[in-house]
């Protein structure tokens, strides 16, 4: 399993300043092929300054959630990180 891209991410806006939420759609390489899943994710900022993220699924893969969504999670750390994320 590997994710291969987010495409086609659009922000919701929401008043809330340290809360970002997010729509887009997960290219994730299931055994040999690829496979297009809808998904919303979070990104909020702690008052810490840890950042916590959550995803969840619109369309549900035939794959187990956990490591999905593990993998997801890092590829849209890296994605804020590197600022490729819409504003």
């Amino acid at each position: 399993m590997k994710i291969i891209t987010i495409k086609d991410v659009v922000r919701k806006d929401v008043p809330i300043y340290y809360r970002l939420l997010y729509t887009g759609v997960a290219v994730i390489e299931m055994t040999t092929d690829a496979a297009d899943y809808r998904i919303d994710f979070s990104i909020e900022t702690k008052p810490t300054g840890q950042r916590e993220i959550n995803v969840s699924f619109l369309d549900e893969p035939d794959y187990p959630l956990v490591p999905v969504i593990k993998e997801l999670k890092k590829y849209i750390e890296s994605m804020h990180q590197n600022g490729t994320l819409p504003d």
